[in-house]
């Protein structure tokens, strides 16, 4: 079957015994950092409540994690290919698991925000090694397809495991608890993965050019920290020029890579229409999907008076149906087309977050259970089909730096989702008319407000939290909007872009 991008053949055609088991190592990686993510979202009231942060500062705690992988994970990718995908897994799941004690006992803002970027750098090296791992363990266009499916519904699953498991901590204990799941898997990861996963690295990688990573990581960075800095104060000098130095940081990485014999990332990869169409299609579709995902759990809880595990359950059905949706996803691709289910898809998340916004403060559940299990099911189809996409555009020695395009657009999606839409919230959340004697702190965040609620009179902190609570409403529901918007002309895109790129049956 022709497509736009033929994947390369190799001399590997031998199914590699094991290749299941090994598989199941990798998936819990996967879930290890999918739960890390979505138990920080529900975490979030009672680091409010118990550090204090401003909503600046709150927004840093939820995104400067993303903003450091962005930032390292093509630098991460291509050191895996160079030094082997194997070490580089275990190597970053023990760091993983060392810094996620940091991460459960930091006792101010400041020390969380670094914790989560050191965070950042050790999950920077276990995305792209375990897709990079899967692409040189299956060989088998047709079992690639089902072992990213499983690992995408992995991924999935922790996003529902993480709220309940946090929720059930969050009840009993205090909120760093949440952080300290991640050591037993993280232990089992390793010493499992010692044993079960091959080694695998590029025969002839080059050198690691420093200066490439130095340049990625300013790059993205600057340029995230430009967009979260205009969108929440204005276009300040600061921000500005931050904006202008990632630009140029990331034009000089560029060019650097068309020069090197042999660069950190193949830049010319982005010349095909497939390989580009999937990576926008992920960028943009985390990217209106994240900043909404950050504050719900926040509005079950704060706005719906939701206990923490009530809240993880009422977060269940996006899970339930990413992961049906990403078990037969490939096989949807095959008989349709590519462009179809991964259109179709982010169209679905779309016409979901249009829904979300006529929510308030009283929304019955047949709703949000409605919309999430649509968001799920879209996300389902759309991320697995481009992650086969991209992972089956390229040589398997390049399967590190391909897989990190991919994490890459995931995760500045995240960041810049949850810096522009996440600001949107807290801006318009700010503004709220609280009466004679609402404190400060009230207006930095909803988890301010309702900690501040507990030390004023009865009636005046009731008229400040309905009105607090309908001013974090309407910016969710203006949120939703934005990210309808953003996922709808994600869907046109990747519907052109992805013209004529089919998976391969052989």
């Amino acid at each position: 079957m022709t497509s736009a991008i033929r994947p390369h053949t190799t001399t590997e055609e031998t199914p590699r015994p094991g290749r299941w088991l090994a598989l199941s190592v990798l998936v819990l990686a996967v879930l290890l950092v999918a739960v890390d993510a979505t138990v920080l979202g529900l975490a979030t009231p009672y680091i409010s409540e118990d550090l204090a942060p401003t909503g600046t500062q709150l927004l840093w705690i939820g995104d400067v994690y993303s903003f450091v992988i962005a930032g390292l994970l093509v630098s991460m990718g291509s050191l895996g290919d160079r030094i082997g995908r194997k070490r580089i897994l275990l190597y970053g799941a023990a760091a993983f698991g060392a810094i996620s004690v940091l991460n459960a006992y930091a006792h101010t803002p400041e020390v969380m925000i670094l914790a989560r970027a050191l965070l950042g750098v050790a999950g920077a090296t276990l995305m792209p090694a375990t897709l990079a791992l899967i692409r040189n363990l299956f060989h088998d266009p047709r079992e690639r397809s089902l072992a990213i499916g499983i690992w995408g519904a992995t991924a999935s699953a922790g996003t529902a495991v993480g709220p309940i498991l946090g929720g059930l901590l969050l009840e009993h204990f205090w909120w760093g608890s949440v952080f300290l799941i991640n050591l037993p898997v993280m232990a089992v990861l390793v010493v499992v993965g010692i044993k079960l996963l091959p080694e695998s690295r590029t025969p002839q990688p080059g050198p690691w050019d420093l200066a490439s990573v130095v340049l990625s990581l300013a790059g993205m960075i600057g340029v995230v920290y430009a967009v979260k800095e205009t969108v929440s104060h204005g276009p300040a000098p600061s921000a500005l020029a931050a904006g202008l130095l990632g630009a140029v940081a990331l034009y000089l990485f560029v060019r650097r890579q068309l020069t090197l014999p042999v660069p950190l990332l193949d830049v010319r990869l982005f010349r095909h229409p497939g390989f580009s169409g999937a990576v926008l299609a992920d960028l943009l579709a985390v990217l209106g999907l994240s900043g909404l995902v950050f504050f719900l759990s926040q509005y079950l809880q704060l706005v719906q008076g939701r206990r923490p595990f009530e809240a993880g359950l009422a977060e269940l059905p996006a899970a339930i149906g990413a992961v049906v949706a990403g078990l037969i996803a490939g096989r949807a691709a095959r008989r349709f087309s590519v462009r179809s289910v991964v259109a179709g898809g982010l169209a679905a998340i779309g016409l979901a977050l249009a829904a979300l916004t006529v929510i308030g403060q009283s929304t019955g559940y047949p709703l949000l259970g409605a919309a999430l299990l649509v968001v799920g099911a879209g996300a389902g189809f759309s991320f697995t089909v481009t992650a086969d996409v991209i992972l089956s555009s390229v040589p398997k020695e390049q399967a590190g730096a391909a897989s990190a395009v991919s994490e890459t657009a995931y995760e500045l999606g995240a960041a810049l989702g949850i810096a522009v839409l996440g600001s949107i919230v807290t801006g318009v959340y700010r503004g709220f008319p609280g009466p004679a004697g609402t404190p400060a702190a009230a207006h930095e965040s909803l988890g301010g407000a309702v900690e501040a609620a507990t030390h004023m009179p009865a009636a005046t902190a009731a008229r400040m939290l309905d009105t607090a609570r309908e001013a974090f409403v309407n910016g969710l529901t203006l949120a939703a909007g934005v990210g309808a918007t953003v996922l709808l002309a994600a869907s046109v895109a990747a519907w052109f872009m992805l013209r004529n790129q089919h998976l391969d049956n052989t």
